[in-house]
């Protein structure tokens, strides 16, 4: 018998078991155990993987999440879609793969590599970035420098913010700050991920090798995988969305996955794709969180497919498509009901909360866990807690 069609509110309740999972422990593994379940996190603000986590594993400290990078349990580096994401080292393998797929024609148009291979300017990079940290200024020297070696007369865009970032936003490398905590947006030293990892004796340093020369098929496989256990059920439009494949890309993967996948209908006569197996049972609720910029529940999905937790309307006040910047989301009542931000400098801040005017406003009660939850991931000393008025102008920004 054929499966009635997902619902708006059976996706929502899927997405709310994988994503908010119930994890023991409140230690270094019990971080790398979150990102295990909830898949990578989209952190080129740095404090997003501070907050996700503080969504996700309420009582970890800021200390425990700062103590994951160093031995690199955790990564962060620019991946899918050019963005930074932070990763398990086993997830950034699969990261970096889909990367150098999505990305190629990006760096070949916008370097007019004119016939010069782009795994070949990848390769040097990440050469480059082997003995020792690098900062940004030494990979755009050497970027420079390589091209000139190899015939290409390096393009004046280099000396733009986007051809700086071609030097250092090579998903082979990883980064950490060259002063500051983990959260902070200081400046930050990239190494090729193989060296960072036998660096700090990696347990699984010749296993993730073994990984990353594996074939483009199973490297496709993997990510299609690894996305549809983190979101699913999902479109093919999600995933290629998420990944920064291409369709035909994901299609191939999902053919070839047969049953490992399962296939059903939803909303707007789509197909919606799922792991045949270890699939959560659904949850309503969850209780009230305060989510991190760019958070899965939000960029996890096709802009068009994300339905599941607000509305579009509530999506364009969150997201401005003008400089990109997201507000931080507001869980509430299973659904993202408006946003918050954090007032202040340092260690003390006095945070704002924000319903949507047609959504149901969480109260002092509500809001307490989820606050506590963030106070200790950032190390904060929360001063004050206001529910702000939802009728105010919310099209203005914080």
């Amino acid at each position: 018998m054929t499966a009635r069609p997902y619902t708006l509110d059976q996706l929502r309740r899927l997405t709310l078991a994988r994503q908010l999972p119930r994890v023991r422990g409140r230690g270094v593994d019990a971080v790398v155990e979150t990102f295990r379940a909830v898949g990578p996190m989209q952190t080129q603000t740095a404090r997003s993987t501070f907050l996700g986590l503080a969504a996700r594993l309420p009582g970890v400290t800021h200390a425990t999440i700062s103590e994951a990078f160093e031995p690199h349990a955790l990564v962060r580096g620019s991946t899918l879609r050019g963005t930074v994401h932070t990763a398990t080292p086993e997830q950034h393998v699969w990261l970096d793969r889909t990367t150098r797929v999505g990305q190629r024609a990006h760096w070949t148009r916008v370097l007019e590599l004119d016939g010069v291979p782009v795994e070949d300017v990848w390769t040097g990079i990440e050469a480059f970035a082997t003995p020792s940290w690098r900062s940004v200024d030494e990979l755009a020297e050497h970027l420079r420098g390589w091209l000139l070696e190899h015939g290409v007369q390096p393009t004046d865009r280099l000396g733009q913010p986007l051809g700086r970032y071609l030097a250092f936003g090579h998903g082979g490398l990883v980064r950490r700050p060259l002063s500051g905590g983990w959260e902070g947006q200081g400046k930050a030293a990239y190494r090729s991920v193989a060296a960072a990892l036998d660096d700090v004796g990696h347990p699984d340093a010749a296993r993730l090798a073994a990984l990353r020369a594996s074939s483009h098929e199973d490297a496709m496989d993997a990510v299609v995988l690894l996305h549809l256990r983190s979101h699913g059920p999902a479109t093919r439009h999600d995933v290629a969305w998420w990944s920064g494949l291409g369709l035909r890309e994901v299609d191939a993967a999902l053919a070839r996955l047969g049953e490992r996948v399962t296939a059903r209908g939803g909303p707007d006569d789509l197909t919606y794709w799922d792991v045949a197996d270890g699939v959560p049972r659904p949850v309503r609720d969850v209780g009230t969180r305060l989510l991190a910029e760019f958070d899965a529940l939000m960029c996890g999905y096709d802009p068009k497919g994300r339905g599941r937790f607000l509305t579009p309307e509530q999506h364009a006040t969150l997201w401005n498509q003008k400089n990109g910047l997201v507000r931080p989301p507001l869980l509430h009542a299973g659904r993202i009901a408006g946003w918050w931000q954090a007032e202040g400098s340092g260690r003390r801040r006095r945070l704002v909360v924000t319903p949507f005017p047609d959504a149901p406003a969480p109260t002092e009660a509500d809001l307490a866990p989820a606050v506590e939850a963030v106070a200790a991931a950032m190390a904060w000393e929360v001063t004050e807690v206001e529910v702000a008025d939802p009728t105010r102008d919310v099209g203005a920004r914080p």
